[in-house]
């Protein structure tokens, strides 16, 4: 399984790869030359960590997947500075420099959701931040963090 090393966290702590949960978890493939990304799939994530953040794990990839290839020195700066100071992002940010994580996931673009169960099984597998992708992977957090009880209806 390709996922982000300990040292291609560049905003906040090191998350194992998806094998290794305990709980369920969302991640999400970006870039900053994405304007979908910044202006909708971004908000989107921290609107579900406000949400779900105590329960689920949430993770954002910059991958230069899909775009320019920049050397790290070139984008860890920049992303560091999205991250902690402009976004302000309650969750961890890999940086997929090569962009070799978000292949491995056969992501189509950016941005790409993957949904995980603990211990790793890939539920899910959304591209895009328009608002049909956006109600999937709400709703799919919602199962997970409340499900519906069975006597219920």
């Amino acid at each position: 399984m390709r996922w982000p090393a300990p040292t291609e966290f560049v905003h906040l702590n090191a998350v194992p790869d998806p094998a290794e949960w305990t709980r369920p978890g969302l991640v999400q493939f970006f870039s900053l030359e994405c304007p979908a990304c910044v202006s909708r799939g971004i908000p989107f994530m921290r609107r579900l960590h406000a949400e779900f953040g105590d329960s689920v794990n949430l993770l954002a990839v910059h991958t230069s997947r899909g775009h320019r290839f920049y050397a790290r020195e070139q984008v860890e700066p920049q992303l560091l500075n999205f991250a902690r100071d402009y976004a302000k992002l309650p969750f961890p940010v890999a940086l997929d420099l090569d962009g070799s994580v978000a292949e491995f996931w056969q992501t189509q673009g950016t941005p790409h959701w993957l949904a995980f169960a603990p211990g790793g099984e890939l539920l899910r597998s959304v591209y895009g931040s328009q608002e049909g992708a956006q109600t999937r992977l709400a709703y799919l957090l919602g199962e997970w963090v409340s499900p519906s009880d069975p006597t219920e209806g």
